[in-house]
């Protein structure tokens, strides 16, 4: 998969089919778009293009507001790639950019810019200054742009579609496999193994701790029954977000315990797939009755795990 910022390298694309967004999570509302423009271009021998925006564009047009995201840049990359896309088209999201008018963008952009021959976008796509430009917009337009506008349908699971917000409303609510399967995959968070205070080990279950990535959703703050993927071995594991009641009250960390693995991790790079949320966070009377719990907490992942359909077998 090729990576461009600028449309000028964009030009002589073989029938580019374009979908423009910014697949935050890459979910199975993507997956499908992705999938359709990988039948159209076997039709025409042409070129699956994604056009996206780095930074999100809310975060130029409502700076105040502080995102957070299902995937960072290097990830969404990654699973575009395993998706099928040709190229990713990531153009730099300004003040000046998106005072265009929908003219403009159509234009310059979609025409001048991508040569795009089919465009695929949902039903509620809207573009340039003011979002002023929409479906509509583009289907008026396509005949003199010589493109083909198709409005895409969500796809629903439960009755209602799939977004990349009911995701994130998701994870952070702690309903972990619930967003799982709106994802199509585990949600994963990655991160550098840093010196912890030792009292997992006290306890007699060492962890390995990761700070929260700057930046990416948190699940909601409790223990779950995850996988460990480090280079490129994965294992099963439990972990705990939190601030560690117990103890007093400190910084949130990402605590990992391996089940069957006593291997050094410190200053490793690691990757957490979570499955199943166990139980809320919970402050303990003692010690003892914290190592009580993580033990049972320690059964029931090992239950859960040999319970799943399928493993984390890619990174």
């Amino acid at each position: 998969m090729k990576v461009v910022e600028r449309l000028q390298e964009c030009r002589g694309l073989p029938f580019p089919v374009v979908t423009i967004g910014n697949f935050d999570g890459v979910h199975l509302g993507h997956q499908a778009v992705l999938k359709l423009l990988r039948e159209r271009v076997a039709l025409h021998r042409g070129t699956v293009v994604v056009l996206t925006f780095d930074p999100h564009p809310l975060r130029v047009l409502t700076p105040h507001v502080h995102l957070r995201f299902l995937s960072d840049p290097e990830e969404k990359l990654r699973l575009l790639d395993e998706a099928g896309v040709d190229v990713v088209v990531r153009l730099p999201f300004t003040r000046d950019f998106a005072s265009q008018s929908p003219e403009e963008f159509m234009t310059a952009v979609l025409s001048e810019g991508l040569g795009a021959k089919e465009l695929y976008v949902g039903q509620t796509f809207r573009f340039g200054r003011e979002r002023a430009g929409t479906i509509e917009t583009l289907t008026a337009a396509a005949p003199r742009l010589r493109l083909t506008v198709r409005a895409i349908s969500p796809v629903v699971i439960n009755g209602l579609p799939i977004s990349s917000t009911r995701i994130r409303h998701m994870v952070r609510d702690g309903l972990i496999s619930e967003a799982a399967r709106l994802l199509g995959r585990p949600y994963r968070l990655c991160g550098k193994v840093i010196q912890g205070e030792h009292r997992g080990g006290e306890l007699g279950f060492p962890t390995a701790n990761i700070v929260p990535p700057e930046g990416r959703v948190l699940p909601a703050d409790g223990v779950y029954a995850t996988e460990l993927q480090v280079s490129g071995q994965t294992l099963p594991a439990v972990s705990y977000i939190g601030v560690r009641p117990t103890f007093g009250v400190g910084a949130r960390l990402i605590e990992t315990h391996l089940l069957d693995e006593g291997q050094d991790l410190y200053d490793r790079e690691i990757a957490i797939f979570f499955h199943a949320r166990l139980r809320p966070d919970q402050t303990f009377e003692s010690a003892d009755l914290l190592t009580q719990q993580i033990a049972a907490d320690v059964a029931r992942t090992r239950e859960i795990l040999r319970g799943l359909p399928s493993r984390v077998c890619s990174t």
